[in-house]
């Protein structure tokens, strides 16, 4: 199990666990949970690259403690 964190970067941090194993589109079904949106309208950021759904955490290198930028469109 990893720790995620993803930052809205208005105040309001989550933390989600999850494996490495899983895609990001399950992580995206578990931050809407926890924040009441729905996962088409949440999008995952690293840097300039957005995270695809089908694509694993493993896959772009998220490991534990890792910081991932959150937006709503």
């Amino acid at each position: 199990m990893i720790e995620i964190v993803c930052n809205d970067r208005l105040g309001k941090k989550v933390r989600v666990k999850c494996n490495p194993d899983d895609k990001i589109g399950d992580v995206k079904k578990l931050i809407a949970a926890m924040t009441g949106t729905r996962p088409e309208k949440i999008t995952l950021k690293r840097w300039n690259s957005v995270f695809k759904d089908n694509i694993t955490l493993d896959d772009y290198e998220v490991h534990d403690g890792t910081n991932i930028e959150l937006y709503y469109t």
